[in-house]
């Protein structure tokens, strides 16, 4: 099990990477000596609130991302518990926020129910694994759907909104024997230099 300094390790490293900091940028940037906060990441440290928030305002996150455990990540919103305020003169339902820099991707998805194996073998409705720190964020317009991680998918109907990570093997399946159509948003980190990371398909 993850003790409390090896999540605040590995959610610092993920999110100083992705947004392709050095750690002394990153040091830099938060007011911390190079040293504090590579104790930090090696998760040998015992970071104080201070330090925490620090370096949390330095990555443009609230400080939870920082003691977050990464399983925890997916999240659902059901339709009608939605909360609509108004913006200029406008009623907006907020779904998700994405932080960072990198490659978004917008598209509509039309699901259909899951089929029978493809001729690789592999399993029709299921999505290999996005680049590291990859999120998929998915609302649902019509039907119900199954998707999400493949070890733990969520059902969801229209008017309802996911989001979950996508690093990870991951599926869409419509229920009912219907189609489900979605909206959705990958959002990938940027890619560093000589790492190989690219685009989400």
């Amino acid at each position: 099990m993850s003790t409390g300094n090896d999540v605040v390790a590995r959610n610092t490293r993920l999110l100083r990477e992705q947004r392709g900091l050095s750690m002394a940028e990153l040091a830099r940037q938060a007011g911390l000596a190079k040293q504090t906060l590579s104790t930090v990441e090696q998760g040998t440290g015992n970071p104080t609130v201070d330090t925490l928030f620090a370096i949390a305002t330095a990555l443009e996150v609230p400080v939870t991302r920082l003691v977050s455990v990464r399983e925890e990540v997916t999240m659902v919103q059901r339709g009608d518990e939605a909360l609509w305020y108004e913006r200029s003169g406008y009623a907006v339902r907020s779904l998700d926020h994405v932080y960072g820099s990198g490659v978004i991707e917008n598209f509509l998805l039309r699901i259909g129910p899951a089929g029978p194996p493809d001729e690789q073998g592999g399993e029709a409705g299921q999505s290999a694994p996005h680049p590291a720190g990859t999120l998929e964020h998915l609302y649902v317009i019509s039907g119900r759907v199954r998707v999400g991680p493949v070890d733990s998918p969520v059902e969801l109907g229209a008017g309802d909104f996911v989001r979950y990570p996508a690093d990870i093997p991951h599926r869409y399946e419509s229920l009912d024997g219907g189609e489900g159509l979605a909206h959705v948003v990958v959002s990938v980190p940027r890619a560093l230099p000589g790492t190989g990371a690219g685009g989400s398909r």
